[in-house]
């Protein structure tokens, strides 16, 4: 097992060129194994993205074996590296998936994650076009003995659904983002990317578009809360080596995950119309 390894966060403004999108990740990618990264995390929508989902989302889509994939897991295998990006993928005639892929080194897809929490908040509208994953035991790839887990975007609001990772084993989150730029939304982003990390005692490694559709801010957070490599608003990657001496010592000092009283169950509560929160009886993941 090893102690220590880098990962890089790559932010950049994802279009609707496939093609084009692949060949800026491909740039980034080499960048960041030439700084000895064993992850690269591309942002949310990396193989394809306009400002307003519509018809065209569906056009773009591909499957998980479809030609931006495969690039990613050729360019995986050529850099010796994981290669975790969002996929708009597709679905249906009329919806797609908000789909997470990471790649091995060996070019193998090795775990997927499908958004679960649809960003129907500041005019935004995801579920007018895109199905909502299915939840379900996480799926987890480890990378020189840490365990990885994935979330996007909006999920980042919801706490549970990092916990879930963390009972799975998840040493590591990656967040790949679309995180829309608006009043107090950079504050959000760097509130809830660190309380993440902090709450959980984990690393996490988000990574946003760049404006001005995004807020930008990609960055590493360690498990005591702490950027240690981060982004300002322009193209590029931030590095970072993450340590299993350091979690350690965190989780020693601060043993959240072992002194809690509570566990995250699957099911929506029920909320009544004055804003009270029902007793819903559900089914423990």
């Amino acid at each position: 097992m090893e102690d220590t390894l880098a990962i890089a966060v790559a932010q950049f403004a994802p279009t609707g060129d496939a093609e084009a999108n692949l060949e800026t990740i491909t740039e980034l990618a080499e960048r960041a194994s030439r700084r000895g990264a064993r992850i690269l995390v591309a942002p949310e929508y990396s193989s394809f993205f306009e400002k307003e989902i519509g018809p065209a989302y569906l056009d773009g889509a591909q499957p998980l074996d479809g030609p931006f994939v495969q690039g990613l897991g050729r360019l995986a295998a050529r850099l010796g590296l994981f290669v975790v990006a969002g996929l708009v993928e597709t679905r249906s005639a009329t919806h797609f998936s908000n789909t997470l892929v990471a790649l091995a080194p060996s070019g193998e897809l090795v775990a997927t994650y499908r958004k679960l929490h649809l960003y129907d908040a500041f005019g935004g509208n995801e579920s007018d076009w895109i199905v909502p994953g299915e939840i379900d035991e996480p799926e987890t790839f480890t990378v020189d003995g840490f365990t990885v887990g994935l979330q996007t975007c909006y999920d980042v609001r919801f706490p549970e659904v990092t916990r879930m990772l963390v009972d799975a084993g998840a040493e590591i989150v990656l967040i790949p983002s679309e995180w829309v730029r608006g009043p107090l939304k950079e504050h959000h982003w760097r509130t809830l990317v660190t309380a993440r990390a902090l709450e959980n005692t984990i690393y996490v490694a988000a990574a946003d578009h760049v404006p001005p559709v995004g807020v930008g801010n990609s960055m590493v957070v360690d498990p005591s809360g702490v950027e240690i490599a981060t982004i300002g608003d322009e193209v590029g990657i931030a590095v970072a080596e993450v340590s299993r001496a350091r979690l350690e010592a965190v989780r020693t000092v601060n043993p959240a995950l072992t002194l809690r009283r509570f566990h995250v169950a699957a099911g929506a509560p029920t909320v009544s119309a004055d804003g009270a929160q029902a007793r819903e009886t559900v089914e423990s993941l």
